[in-house]
């Protein structure tokens, strides 16, 4: 992985289609509670964690941020 990538390290072209499984908004890099990796809704407000560079869309596994 290079310095510039994003650090959920998914692939490009991946992230271009990747939508919020709840309000299909897109989903935005950023950090959980514990500076772990998650994907962010930019419309609602949930987040969804990425285990070993696969991020897990469940709505029930979902963290809401505040």
């Amino acid at each position: 992985m290079r310095e510039d990538d994003p650090v959920t390290a998914i692939e490009s072209w991946l992230r271009e289609i990747l939508r919020c499984p709840s309000c299909r908004s897109a989903l935005a890099d950023g950090q959980g509670p514990e500076s772990t990796p998650e994907l962010q809704c930019t419309g609602c407000s949930l987040a969804y964690r990425i285990d070993d560079g696969i991020p897990v869309l469940l709505v029930d596994e979902a963290r809401t941020r505040s």
